[in-house]
């Protein structure tokens, strides 16, 4: 479906999970992948060479997407070595998973949440935005936690996620005019390291969802080798739930 020949991506987060998934299928499909990731540059690496095996140009670059500073220099260092960029994933994100009770939570928590889910997305739009080429695409990546709420100690990233819905919104008016279309997928229970579908919580989140099952980061990467397509031109504004059913 998708012919990328010639587009450079740009994914946040693109070291692990859903954001190297996606990494890896825009390279198959074209695009040269440039992602960003923290820590586990180990990670990183693995995927650039999948992303060079494909055919195609591979980069990573440490950049913490809490760091405002960070964000300004991994762009123009993109913009320095190609010149462009046509595709923005914003796929990195912060969760707190130490089920710590709502007044308790510590204020550096709501801080990096915040800083990382919310501000790191805008941030890197708005530095995207003065480069990216005509007809681009952004896609953020939400959470079926940003409608629905299955349980308790979750509202610190539901909220930060229901966010990303304002801000897709917001960004498919604001760079309409260069027919750049902004979108948003919102997964729910996706197999990674970070969650596995064998893991202590997987069965409670697999009863959430219709077809009792785990997301795959392909299913995930699919959607998004969609909406960069040409195909996907008349799209703009939605948040697409590919969720297996969580919020029937």
């Amino acid at each position: 479906m998708s012919n990328l020949s010639g587009k450079i991506a740009l994914i946040t987060g693109g070291s692990r999970g859903i954001g190297a998934g996606i990494a890896r299928r825009l390279a198959q499909e074209g695009a040269d992948v440039v992602i960003t990731y923290v820590n586990n540059s180990d990670a990183a690496k693995a995927v650039v060479e999948d992303i060079i095996n494909s055919g195609r140009v591979g980069k990573a670059i440490r950049a913490d997407s809490a760091d405002a500073e960070a964000i300004k220099l991994a762009v123009k260092q993109i913009i320095k070595q190609f010149g462009q960029i046509d595709i923005l994933i914003n796929n990195a994100g912060h969760m707190d998973v130490s089920g710590t009770p709502l007044p308790q939570v510590p204020l550096d928590v709501v801080n990096q949440t915040i800083m990382v889910n919310i501000r790191g997305s805008y941030l890197f739009a708005q530095e995207v935005a003065s480069h990216i080429s005509d007809n681009g695409r952004i896609i953020n990546i939400g959470s079926c936690l940003g409608e629905r709420m299955p349980a308790a100690g979750l509202t610190l990233y539901a909220m930060s996620k229901s966010a990303m819905v304002g801000l897709t919104k917001g960004l498919a008016r604001d760079l309409a005019y260069k027919k750049v279309t902004v979108n948003q997928i919102s997964p729910g229970p996706v197999d990674t390291d970070l969650s596995p579908a064998d893991g202590p919580n997987a069965d409670f989140f697999r009863e959430l969802t219709a077809l009792k099952q785990y997301g795959t980061t392909n299913d995930i990467a699919s959607i998004v080798n969609f909406l960069v397509s040409r195909e996907a031109a008349f799209i703009t504004g939605a948040n697409i739930a590919v969720d297996g059913g969580v919020n029937l």
